[in-house]
């Protein structure tokens, strides 16, 4: 005999939006870090205003995801994912950051 499970939560839309600003914060930061390379240093404000822009939006996707994560009757998959990408984005954020003002 098989059993179902029946349920009615659903995914938070926005932890999938968490998510969504995680991975663009990430795929702009990691542009402007390549761009920077290519450039050999030697960029213009767009670079660092990519790089600010993606710190926002990992600022924003991380809060959008504790919130999401506080709501009951609803899967937290998302939101944990939002939480470590928007995390992971931030960290490398404040790595640059920390890398930049030990080279200045």
């Amino acid at each position: 005999m098989r059993q179902y499970l029946f349920t009615n939560k659903f995914y938070s839309a926005k932890s999938v939006m968490s998510v969504v600003l995680g991975c663009a914060a990430l795929f702009f930061l990691v542009l402007a870090c390549i761009h920077s390379f290519r450039v050999r240093g030697n960029v213009d404000a767009g670079a660092g205003l990519t790089a600010f822009l993606a710190m926002v939006y990992a600022i924003i996707g991380l809060f959008l995801a504790i919130w999401s994560r506080l709501e009951r009757d609803r899967f937290y998959l998302f939101a944990y994912i939002g939480m470590g990408v928007n995390a992971l984005s931030l960290a490398l954020t404040s790595a640059i950051l920390y890398a930049g003002a030990l080279l200045s």
